[in-house]
């Protein structure tokens, strides 16, 4: 897997007193299946049940229990690999991987090594700073997952629970295409985005359906390639960068000081951000591959692929062409809303009829603003889609004025309520009437005759005036008339 050609951009190297080191990243992501079922037996999926209560007779590797494979699993494999634009393998085949793990009571792993569901794909990954890298994908294969070992519940005993043993994964594993954290951090960012859009995962890292280990080496730029280190089990961007970070300045300090870097499998501390060793890194044949005697090959028809092909949703990259293209959206905030599916659902509904530039503009920074502000996710945003549509819709035809959409966007975050009847009951509609405005206008000129000849001179000073009739009228003055029946009494 590791060979690496593309040499970072400087600004990415490390530099310490010896020169500029590089470094060399690739990811292998486990997101978990979303299905009901585990990969080979009918046991449920369901987060956070009791210990033990989700744990089939196949699950715990009862003699003379055969695995049934779960196709909506292998169905769920191929939408991620035609949505990572990879090969599908008509063709793919079960291994067995030993080794023993408390937790693993079969004393193996059933995988895909030789002979997996999804080949070579590539995913292009837009970066924070508008910087774009294409990640190669080396393959995608289905996997049981181990049950998990708790330690602290007793200083003298290991507790294990086997819920998860046997719970489908999908194993992602990327070429090391990558030279710095933000770009491993930007790669799972979009792959979560992807999965989630296919709804073959749904990325939940702090439930661990979507995790990380992180192969990192260094090298000098452009020079051969280093001795990697992986780093297992990491559940946040926040974290995966950290990770990454420490170990290439552990890896540089080691070679720096006339050392050499074991191969080996690490641990990233969350309390301290440092990395520990956790055991030798094993290579393919210390775990004794060889085909799982209790399933078949699995073949695939070019029927059963080309009805899951037609039912692929769009995907994140198409639906920023459509949005760049069709509703007119800057590239960037194209891409901040197709970031997520519920995102970009969202912002669909707030543009059904209205503007769609405009719609953006509310949603990326009233509603996304809000949002951050107050540490609510989409999907449980108090102001409906529907409402703000509602509201995007009332500033588009100058029934009110942006900044009356925020005062009742502000009322329904906090009471409740359908903005129209807000609008209507409250008296907050937007004086458009040129004759009442201009009514105003006249009164505040005669009433500052000094400030009103200094316009003439400095035309800045026109905004004072534009200040004094937004304020007499309670903020309800078209903003735009009053500019143009200001420029007319007091620029002409």
């Amino acid at each position: 897997m590791f060979t690496a050609e593309r040499v970072a951009d400087k600004s990415d190297w490390i530099t310490t007193d010896t020169g500029d080191w590089e470094i060399i990243i690739g990811l292998e992501i486990h997101a978990q299946v979303a299905s009901k079922a585990k990969l080979f037996s009918g046991a449920a999926t369901e987060y956070g049940a009791e210990p033990n209560t989700q744990v089939s007779l196949v699950d715990a590797a009862m003699p003379g229990m055969l695995p049934v494979l779960n196709e909506y699993c292998v169905e769920q494999a191929v939408r991620t690999g035609m949505g990572l634009r990879a090969q599908i393998n008509a063709f793919s085949r079960f291994d067995r991987k030993n080794y023993f793990y408390p937790d693993l009571p079969q004393g193996y792993q059933i995988s895909q090594l030789y002979h997996p569901i999804v080949g070579e794909g590539e995913m292009l990954v837009e970066l924070d700073d508008g910087d774009s890298i294409t990640v190669g994908i080396e393959r995608l294969h289905l996997e049981q997952d181990a049950g998990k070992s708790i330690h602290d519940l007793d200083p003298n005993a290991t507790y294990v629970d086997l819920n998860r043993c046997g719970v489908a994964l999908m194993e992602i594993v990327s070429k090391p295409d990558m030279r710095s954290a933000r770009e491993a951090a930007g790669y799972v960012r979009k792959l979560r985005s992807l999965v989630r859009y296919l709804g073959t995962c749904d990325g939940d890292m702090e439930k661990g359906n979507l995790r990380a280990d992180v192969n990192v080496s260094v090298r000098r730029p452009g020079g051969e390639l280093g001795t990697r280190c992986e780093i297992k089990n990491l559940n946040s961007m926040r974290f995966i960068q950290q990770a990454i970070e420490y170990e290439a300045r552990r890896q540089i300090q080691i070679i720096e000081d006339g050392g050499t870097v074991d191969q080996e499998t690490r641990l990233f501390n969350t309390d301290t951000g440092e990395t520990r060793t956790m055991r030798s890194k094993e290579d393919a044949h210390d775990y004794r591959y060889f085909p799982d005697p209790d399933l078949l090959p699995v073949k695939l028809s070019e029927d059963w692929l080309a009805r899951i092909k037609a039912d692929l949703p769009e995907l994140p990259d198409e639906k920023k062409i459509r949005y760049v293209k069709d509703f007119g959206l800057s590239e960037y905030d194209a891409g901040v809303l197709v970031s997520d599916r519920e995102k970009a659902a969202y912002y669909e509904e707030v543009a059904k009829g209205n503007d769609k530039k405009l719609a953006a503009n509310w949603v990326l920074n009233e509603v996304f603003g809000k949002l951050n502000k107050e540490n609510v996710e989409i999907t449980d945003c108090p102001v409906s889609a529907a409402a703000n549509c509602a509201i995007v819709a009332m500033i588009s035809s100058d029934v009110i004025s942006g900044k009356i959409a925020k005062q009742v966007f502000e009322i329904c975050w906090e009471e409740g309520g359908d903005p129209v009847a807000i609008v209507e009951e409250r008296g907050l509609k937007q004086v458009t009437d040129t004759g009442a405005i201009e009514a105003m206008i006249d009164e505040i000129i005669a009433a500052n005759p000094d400030q009103a000849a200094k316009v003439k001179d400095k035309p800045k000073t026109l905004g004072w005036f534009v200040g004094q009739v937004m304020k007499a009228s309670q903020g309800k003055a078209n903003p735009q008339a009053v500019n143009k029946i200001l420029c007319e009494k007091l620029l002409d």
